[in-house]
């Protein structure tokens, strides 16, 4: 593309903080600080708030870039969009702006500056403050000198790369609708049993197969009526099992025992953060002679049992399986069903592990032997794994190929800030990728 790259500050080339007007009293949308994404664009979400006097402002378009530690290091960064057109927002005080200027510099183009490697660098490296409360100044920020673009190369790179973002978003939404329609499922023919609960009342078969989206093969396979049981009225046929009763739930190992061989051949490994973040860049290392049942890879359920409970399907990559996990397979029963018991229950198990006096709370074994679920005849559950497992695949899908997008995304970024890929070969690089 034509034009000359010029060596610029940042702010000479864009607007650090700047000026946005909101009243003092005034409730505006507010973006916290944990709704900054460290792997995504957008905000995780928009909160209101009335606004007291202090803190930054910022509008559709800026970019809002956590300056505090660990936030900085962890890459919060997010480029504001979904406030109503026009209106102005505000956040933490420990939040730097940034900003295209007319006919000089793109507003998408700076988001994609400030996720650059050499801008995080450069800003972890400037921070300044007493340990645990260090952050970097403003001023750091603006005399960071870029090549700048000309603008309509500038914008040609930001639509390189939001391409990229933009597929990886509608993934995020797609497994946002998918997730629902299996949660909404599983709690109505698992948990409220509304089939077996509609067929009791004596209500029509046509009625309850409209009204519950099911068809009439598939309602003649739920019973018509309950009996007790010791997690109280149950479908007639179906069993009380315990979650260890019907999926395996295996810890992981102390990693740190195992370490790998040489530099070239090793398992990144996967601990509570990686899980949280949903992948593994710059976990330790382990050796890849472990056992195969402490293998993880993609698809596996992981759920971890201590600290931060949370359980989830692991879409990051192989890797090995640290202590503090769970990984949890069946032979007798689908993933989907030991998966959304298990996070059915996980609430439960959040409490116990927060009522405990001691730094990490915990959950023991004997709590998966005290959660109950509901299992149907072999018949039924055949049938509903023909329509959920398709649902929970599609999911893992997704976020495969949200992984790959991500990728391509990060290889590309800094060799396009910095000039050495162009527009024309990215481009392609970017399509082949979809």
């Amino acid at each position: 593309m034509a034009g000359e790259w010029q060596p610029r500050t940042i702010g000479k080339a864009f607007a650090v903080n700047p000026p946005r007007t909101i009243k003092r009293g005034q409730i505006t949308p507010f973006i916290p600080m944990d709704a900054l994404p460290e792997n995504a664009r957008s905000p995780m979400r928009i909160d209101e708030r009335e606004f007291a006097g202090s803190g930054v402002k910022f509008q559709n378009g800026d970019t809002l870039i956590a300056r505090i530690t660990p936030c900085l290091e962890n890459g919060k960064t997010a480029f504001v969009c979904g406030l109503p057109e026009g209106v102005v927002a505000h956040g933490s005080t420990e939040y730097i702006v940034l900003a295209g200027k007319p006919d000089e510099s793109d507003n998408l183009f700076a988001y994609y500056l400030a996720r650059s490697p050499e801008f995080r660098q450069y800003a972890i490296g400037h921070m300044e403050g007493t340990s645990g409360r260090q952050r970097v100044p403003s001023v750091a920020v603006e005399n960071f000198t870029i090549a700048l673009p000309p603008l309509s190369e500038q914008r040609a790179i930001a639509h390189i790369l939001g391409t990229l973002d933009n597929k990886i978003e509608l993934n995020r939404r797609m497994n946002e609708t998918l997730e629902a329609i299996v949660r909404a499922i599983f709690k109505s023919w698992f948990v409220d049993f509304d089939p077996v609960r509609a067929k009791a009342s004596g209500e029509p078969p046509d009625s309850i197969c409209r009204r519950l989206g099911i068809t009439p093969d598939l309602l003649a396979l739920f019973p018509d009526r309950f009996v007790d049981s010791e997690l109280g009225e149950i479908p007639e046929g179906w069993e009380v099992k315990p979650l260890d009763g019907i999926a395996d739930y295996l810890n992981g190992l102390a990693l740190h025992k195992f370490p790998p061989e040489n530099d070239f051949e090793w398992l990144p490994v996967i601990k509570i953060s990686q899980l949280k973040k949903g992948d593994s860049v710059g976990a330790d290392r382990a050796s890849h002679k472990l056992k195969p049942e402490y293998v993880v890879d993609d698809g596996d359920v992981l759920f971890s049992w201590s600290g931060s409970l949370e359980v989830d399907i692991w879409c990051g990559g192989r890797g090995a399986l640290n202590q503090h996990l769970f990984k949890v397979t069946s032979a007798d029963y689908p993933k989907w069903f030991y998966f959304y018991w298990t996070k059915y229950h996980l609430s439960h198990f959040q409490a116990i592990a927060a009522g405990k006096a001691v730094t990490m709370g915990h959950i023991q074994r004997k709590h998966l032997t005290e959660a109950l679920c509901a299992v149907p005849l072999i018949p039924l559950l055949e049938r509903l794994d023909g329509i959920i497992a398709p649902l929970l695949d599609k999911q893992i899908e997704n976020r495969k190929a949200s992984r790959t997008l991500a990728l391509v995304r990060d290889t590309l970024l800094p060799k396009l800030l910095s000039g050495k890929l162009r527009v024309p070969d990215a481009d392609s690089l970017a399509e082949a990728s979809a």
